[in-house]
């Protein structure tokens, strides 16, 4: 049987457990110390290598941001058109509906407002927020089309309101004779009148009371210097007995425009217009026609 002292076995166990472990340390770390000075480029290859990695993985994430945010741009510029078609053609439309600008004011933010929630609310997220812009640009192309169709229909409303004879031929001046049968103040007999006198200054403005083509202006028998407007659809106004004409034939007059001064000329027993209105070739009663504008007689 072998056995060890003391001093041996403390030895031993040193060589075990301490010299051994420890010089297989040291020897290793002399190796890779060894290597790494016989490949010192080794090291920075790796990082240059995983630097490169992390550049193209940051260049992959600006590039697909920018396409995102080029996108959104692209988006948000569109919308923006629409609004400005959109306060344009509101402007029109308040305009044409003779509505008070104060409360459309297009050039203002809608009021709006409230009292705070208790509940804060919660921080839009970007595909809610792509969502709702989709869902905006959506409205606002749908509400341009109905503002558009309204707003034909105004045009057109407005357009028959020119043409359609209203109103009084003349700013001042009053109703002299009326339609219908009356004394003849030449004759003194009953006469048919076919139309309305308006007595005034003389020189005063004779107006159209709507939009048209003059078809004619001259002298005529018993109208003296007299002018013819075509309103279309049938309709017909004259204005006889002028001073002076101031349109042509073939001219287009506006509602309200001055096509004459106030005279005595043809049949006349003082400065007045003999106005009548035409439908389809017929004289008819101007009368209705005067009071559709409210204008008194």
């Amino acid at each position: 049987m072998v056995t060890l002292s003391q001093r041996r076995f403390f030895m031993l166990a040193f060589s075990l457990f301490v010299a051994i472990p420890g010089f297989t340390l040291y020897s290793g770390y002399q190796m890779g110390l060894s290597h790494t000075k016989s490949h010192p480029d080794d090291l920075s290859i790796a990082v240059e290598s995983e630097l490169d990695t992390q550049r193209l993985k940051l260049a992959e994430v600006t590039r697909k941001a920018e396409e995102n945010l080029n996108a959104l741009a692209l988006r948000l510029g569109t919308l923006q058109a629409h609004v400005i078609r959109l306060d344009a053609l509101g402007q029109r439309l308040t305009s044409m509906a003779k509505l008070d600008k104060g409360e459309f004011d297009f050039d203002s933010p809608p009021a709006q407002g409230g009292p705070v929630e208790a509940d804060a609310g919660t921080a839009i997220t970007v595909p809610d927020f792509v969502g709702s812009l989709n869902e905006l640009s959506v409205q606002i192309e749908d509400r341009s089309k109905q503002l558009a169709v309204l707003e034909t229909m105004l045009m057109s409303r407005n357009l028959q309101a020119e043409v359609m004879p209203t109103g009084r031929p003349v700013n001042r001046g009053w109703l002299s004779s009326f339609f219908g049968l009356r004394t003849d103040p030449f004759t003194g007999l009953r006469v048919h009148h076919s139309g309305v006198d308006f007595a005034g200054k003389l020189g005063s403005d004779v107006v159209t009371v709507a939009a048209g083509v003059v078809n004619f202006a001259g002298k005529r028998s018993g109208y003296g210097n007299l002018v013819e407007i075509n309103h279309g659809n049938g309709y017909m106004t004259r204005y006889g007995h002028n001073l002076e004409n101031l349109v042509k034939v073939g001219e287009t007059v506006k509602k309200g425009q001055v096509i004459s001064k106030m005279g005595t000329s043809g049949r006349s027993t003082g400065p007045h217009v003999h106005f009548e209105v035409i439908v389809n070739g017929r004289a008819v009663n101007p009368r209705k026609y005067i009071n559709a504008s409210d204008a008194p007689l």
